[in-house]
This record gives C-alpha cells, sequence and structure tokens, in this order.
C-alpha cells in the first residue's frame, strides 16, 4: 500500500483532490468505505475531537486498520480539527496518518508558536504522521446553522500562508479562500443559496506556499467551484455536514417506513445507502479531470 503522502502527490501530478469524509458510528464508516472501494480510490477518513470523543481514539484506528490489513486497501485516517497537544499525541500514538492541528482562533504568532510545539510533539511520536495547520476562520461548527459565524468571509492572503508555511513546518495547509463550515438551515440545505470559492486566492497561495492545501468547510458549496479549486491546488477535500444530514435523512425515511421494525442490522442499512450516495458522487466529482 502506498503512503498519504504517495497518494497525495499523484492526486496533485493527476489534477484530482482526495475526497475526506467523517464518521462518527459503524454506518457511515461502512458507507465511506463502500463508496470508495466501489470507485476503486483512495479515501482519508475523520474524526474531530468530538467524533473521537464518541467512537474512541484506539477505536477509530482498529476500524480504519481492519479495512487496510483485510483489503490493502488506501484508507488514510485524519484527527480532525485537534485542538490540544495533549489529543494531538493521543491520535499519534492510535496510529493515526494526518492530524489537523487546529489554532485558527489563536492570534497569528500564537498560531505559529502552538501549531510548531504540536508538530514537535506530533514528530517526536512518529515522523511519517502529516500535520495540518489552519489558518484563516471559517467557523467551527459541522452543523446546520442559523447565519453565518462573526469573521467568516476573510481570506488568507498568500503573506499569511507563506509565513506561516515556513515558520511551522507543516505539511498540509487549510485556508480560507471562501469555505465556511456548516450549512445555512435556511439556504443551502434546501439548495437555494451556495457558498462560492475564490480560485484567484488559492492559486496564490499555493504559488507563495507550494504545499498541499485542503479544503475544509465544503458542505453547500457549488459543484463547479470543487474542480476550479482541484486545479490551482487543492489537494484534499472535506466533507461532514453533508454526510450528516444523508445519514438522518435515511433514518428518518426507514422508520417512517419501518414504524415497528426494532432490529439495528435492518434498520440501519438504510443510512448506509444515502450516505454511500453522498460518498459516491463527491468521489466522483473530486476525481473528474
Amino acid at each position: 500500500m502506498t503512503s498519504l503522502p504517495e497518494v497525495l502527490k499523484q492526486a496533485e501530478a493527476d489534477g484530482v483532490a482526495v475526497g475526506h469524509f467523517n464518521f462518527s458510528d459503524l454506518v457511515s464508516f461502512n458507507a465511506i468505505v463502500a463508496a470508495a472501494r466501489d470507485k476503486q480510490l483512495p479515501v482519508m477518513v475523520g474524526v474531530s475531537e468530538g467524533e473521537r470523543e464518541f467512537t474512541g481514539v484506539r477505536q477509530a484506528a482498529a476500524l480504519m486498520k481492519a479495512v487496510r490489513d483485510e483489503f490493502d486497501y488506501r484508507i488514510f485516517l485524519n484527527a480532525d480539527h485537534t485542538h490540544s497537544i495533549a489529543k494531538a499525541e493521543a491520535a499519534a500514538k492510535a496510529g493515526f496518518d494526518e492530524i489537523i492541528f487546529d489554532g485558527s482562533a489563536l492570534p497569528f504568532e500564537a498560531k505559529i508558536a502552538q501549531t510548531r510545539k504540536a508538530i514537535e510533539a506530533i514528530k517526536s511520536v512518529n515522523p511519517a504522521i502529516l500535520v495540518e495547520g489552519e489558518i484563516g476562520w471559517i467557523g467551527a461548527s459541522l452543523a446546520v446553522i442559523e447565519k453565518v459565524p462573526e469573521g467568516v468571509g476573510v481570506l488568507t492572503t498568500a503573506e499569511e500562508a507563506k509565513q506561516f508555511v515556513e515558520a511551522t513546518k507543516v505539511d498540509v495547509l487549510a485556508p480560507a479562500v471562501g469555505n465556511m463550515h456548516g450549512m445555512l438551515l435556511a439556504s443551502m440545505v434546501h439548495g437555494e443559496a451556495q457558498k462560492r470559492l475564490n480560485i484567484e486566492r488559492i492559486a496564490e497561495i499555493k504559488a507563495a506556499a507550494h504545499i498541499f492545501m485542503t479544503l475544509q468547510g465544503r458542505s453547500g458549496t457549488k459543484d463547479d467551484d470543487f474542480r476550479r479549486a482541484i486545479k490551482p491546488g487543492i489537494t484534499i477535500v472535506h466533507v461532514n455536514t453533508e454526510l450528516r444530514i444523508a445519514w438522518r435523512n435515511g433514518m428518518e425515511a426507514v422508520l417512517a417506513a419501518q414504524p415497528n421494525e426494532v432490529a439495528p442490522y435492518k434498520i440501519l442499512p438504510a443510512a448506509v445507502d444515502t450516505v454511500k450516495k453522498v460518498v459516491s458522487s463527491r468521489l466522483e466529482l473530486f476525481n473528474t479531470k
């Protein structure tokens, strides 16, 4: 099996992006793996701090390892949005392939200092782990929200990105380029409004920082923007809120259709199917040249 850096380099060379999908239960995990294996594409699966509290840090790593070992499959596990060095170290020791140290809410100099400390701690456990840093504010809620969070919309500059990358030596960068965590209840969930990415800014940051870049907070973004964003420099695309909505829609539909069914193994496949459809469509989009 090739390594995550090799997969990212190949994706960059091919002009495609690696899909990253969050999970917090076996339903979503199985749906992600099934969709990726059907498409015969590498995939990243992620668990945020909140999701890891529910799944367990080592348990999430064991799920990934079980699939990797059984199928010799290119699946990689990311500790998404990790805010403390202690939790970053726990993920590193559990066998995660990538860790996002999220100091985005900190002032710029403090962000650099804390990210450097996190990288030192993570790499001391395993130098092969990729560390991603986030620069710019794109909100914090991975949910359906009522309004755009204060401060969202200010884009990361190429100069900031270059300074941050050179000072921290991160492996991957997640900039603010028109993206936002979560989806607006009144418009984005129903497709009445869509996020729009600043493609020119993505190209400027890539040219200045020369680093793999991640697009976070992309649920509800115009589809065409993904293709336009991948070409100048986006290598990883995160999907989470869309999967949560698909999970809930699948569960609500099956419970309404079978109100007396109580066997989880008969109910849950409906949610697997709805989540799998979203993952499949996104993987196809991210890998269309």
